[in-house]
C-alpha cells in the first residue's frame, strides 16, 4: 500500500558576510545592528561564529512560493539595517581578499565552545553556506532518502559555487569553502545507514563519551536535522543572487520528491559508495559546471549540461506538483551565465585587463558581490 505523502515542506538558511561599504573590507557587527534585525526578523536572524557574520533563516514554507517571499524579506531587512551603519551584506561562500587571522569570533557560549574544541582548525572558519531543510515526518524514511539524494549533492554544489578567492589569491578551485569546512570533524559525505535506530545509536555513544552535545556537531553535507523533522543538505555555497539559492531549494526539494516517489513503485535511486561520490564532489568543488561529472552508470564524464538536463527529465512531474518548475529550470540559465565563481573570476579579469592593480581588482570583485546580493531586491 501507498504510504502517505510527505509534506515536503521547505526552509533556508543561509550565512552572510558584513563588508564596510567604504574599504570593503570585513566588519564586525555592532551590537546595534544585531539588536535592530533580531527586533525586525523575530527568531529568523542570529549571529554566527565570527563578529562578521550573520545568519538568516526562513519561516517553514509550504512551497517555493512562501519561501521566496520569506527569503526576499530576510535579505532586504539585513541590507537596510547595515547600510545604516555603512555596512553591507554579501552572499558570498569567501571573501576574496580578507585574512581570517584578522577576524575575532563572536562572544557566545556555544562559540567559545567550538573554539575551545576546535583550536585552530575552526579559526580558519570564514566561510559562509547555504543550508536548505525539506519536511519528511518519518525519521526511517529521511535516513533512506539521504543516502540516495547524496548521489545528486555534486550537482547542487556545482551550481552554487561562489568561493573561488581565498586571501587574496584565485585558488584555482570554484568552491574553496569546502576546503576550510572539511578541516572540521565529521564532516563530508553521511556514511550509508539502514536505519533511524543506527542514526540515533552512533549520536548516542559521542555523546555518551562527552565528546559532542548532540547531533548538532555533525556537520555532514547532508543530515538529519537534529531540530526539526527535516532532512538537511548542507553542501552549497551561499548564492550571491536569490534566484540560484531559490533554484537549489526548489531542485533539492524535487529531488527528494522524485525519489519518494519511487519507493511508491517499489523502485529506488541506486546507492554508490561515497568514494564514488566523493570523486563527483571533487569535480564540482574544483571545476563547478565548467567540467563534466561521472555518471556511474554511464561509466562516462557527462557534460554538465547533459547531467543536468537529465535531472530535468527526473523531476519534472515532481517539480510541477511541488509548484516550482520555473526554479528549477532556471538551472539552465545558471549554466549559460556562469556560477558566481565564474561571475567573480570575469569581475577580477576584467579589472586587471583595465589596469587596475591587484587589491583593486580584488575590491571589485567585492563591489560586484554587494549588487548581486541586492539585484534580486
Amino acid at each position: 500500500m501507498a504510504s502517505t505523502e510527505p509534506a515536503f515542506s521547505l526552509g533556508i538558511e543561509e550565512e552572510y558576510l558584513l563588508v564596510d561599504r567604504d574599504s570593503l573590507d570585513l566588519s564586525p557587527a555592532p551590537e546595534a545592528l544585531m539588536e535592530r534585525c533580531a527586533a525586525a526578523l523575530e527568531g529568523q536572524f542570529s549571529p554566527e561564529f565570527l563578529e562578521c557574520q550573520v545568519e538568516i533563516g526562513t519561516k517553514v514554507c509550504r512551497d517555493i512560493g512562501e519561501a521566496r517571499e520569506d527569503l526576499k524579506r530576510l535579505r532586504a531587512t539585513v541590507a537596510q539595517e547595515a547600510a545604516a551603519f555603512n555596512l553591507a551584506p554579501i552572499a558570498a561562500s569567501c571573501h576574496p581578499f580578507s585574512d581570517w587571522r584578522d577576524q575575532q569570533h563572536t562572544r557566545k557560549q556555544r562559540y567559545d565552545s567550538l573554539r575551545d574544541d576546535l583550536a585552530g582548525v575552526v579559526r580558519r572558519l570564514l566561510i559562509c553556506g547555504n543550508h536548505v531543510h525539506i519536511g519528511i515526518d518519518d525519521r526511517d524514511r529521511r535516513i533512506d532518502l539521504i543516502n540516495q539524494l547524496k548521489y545528486f549533492l555534486p550537482h547542487l554544489l556545482a551550481l552554487s559555487c561562489s568561493s573561488p578567492f581565498w586571501q587574496g589569491e584565485d585558488t584555482g578551485l570554484s568552491c574553496y569553502r569546502l576546503t576550510v569546512f572539511d578541516n572540521l570533524p565529521r564532516t563530508g559525505l553521511p556514511p550509508r545507514l539502514e536505519a533511524w535506530g543506527e542514526f540515533e545509536r552512533s549520536v548516542s555513544a559521542l555523546v555518551e563519551l562527552d565528546l559532542i552535545d548532540d547531533a548538532t556537531k555533525i556537520w555532514w553535507d547532508l543530515r538529519p536535522s537534529h531540530k526539526f523533522p527535516t532532512i538537511e543538505s548542507r553542501i552549497c555555497d551561499v548564492s550571491p543572487r536569490m534566484e540560484t539559492a531559490l533554484t537549489l531549494a526548489a531542485l533539492t526539494q524535487s529531488l527528494t520528491r522524485m525519489l519518494w516517489r519511487l519507493s511508491q513503485k517499489n523502485q529506488r535511486w541506486r546507492i554508490y559508495d561515497n568514494f564514488l561520490i566523493s570523486e563527483n564532489r571533487w569535480r564540482a568543488q574544483r571545476y563547478g559546471i565548467d567540467e563534466g561529472l561521472i555518471d556511474f552508470g554511464a561509466n562516462t564524464i557527462q557534460p554538465f549540461s547533459d547531467s543536468i538536463d537529465d535531472i530535468l527529465d527526473l523531476i519534472a512531474e515532481d517539480a510541477g506538483i511541488l509548484g516550482c518548475t520555473r526554479e528549477v529550470e532556471h538551472a539552465r540559465t545558471i549554466l549559460r551565465d556562469g556560477t558566481s565563481a565564474n561571475r567573480q573570476r570575469a569581475v577580477h579579469k576584467g579589472a586587471i585587463e583595465a589596469g587596475q592593480s591587484r587589491e583593486d581588482a580584488l575590491r571589485a570583485v567585492v563591489r560586484h558581490l554587494i549588487e548581486e546580493y541586492h539585484a534580486d531586491l
